[in-house]
């Protein structure tokens, strides 16, 4: 079994703002096609990155994926769905093995 995070973020690229309804529709199609998804919402993280000399920050939100087998390919193409989605040059997808105790 393993745990997807999705980090999603609030801000495109172009300058625009993702809608909360485009979150809840991610969430959504994942919840239908995995069975359950969970969007960590209520309070936007805050991620920093460097970029040469300065510190970049962007306001993301957390979508959550529990999945028995990881089908590696679908989630590349995914990925970079939602990096045209987002108007960004990369989005992560951490993966993380669990097993329930």
């Amino acid at each position: 079994m393993n745990v997807l995070e999705i980090f999603l973020p609030l801000d495109k690229g172009g300058g625009g703002t993702a809608e909360s309804e485009e979150i809840e529709r991610i969430v959504h199609e994942l919840a239908d096609r995995f069975g359950g998804a969970t969007a960590f919402i209520r309070e936007p993280a805050q991620g920093l990155w460097k970029r040469e000399a300065t510190i970049e920050r962007d306001r993301i939100v957390i979508v959550e994926v529990v999945v028995r087998e990881l089908d590696e390919a679908w989630w590349r193409d995914y990925r970079r769905q939602l990096e045209r989605d987002f108007e960004q040059s990369e989005i992560m997808i951490r993966v993380m093995p669990c097993r329930l105790i």
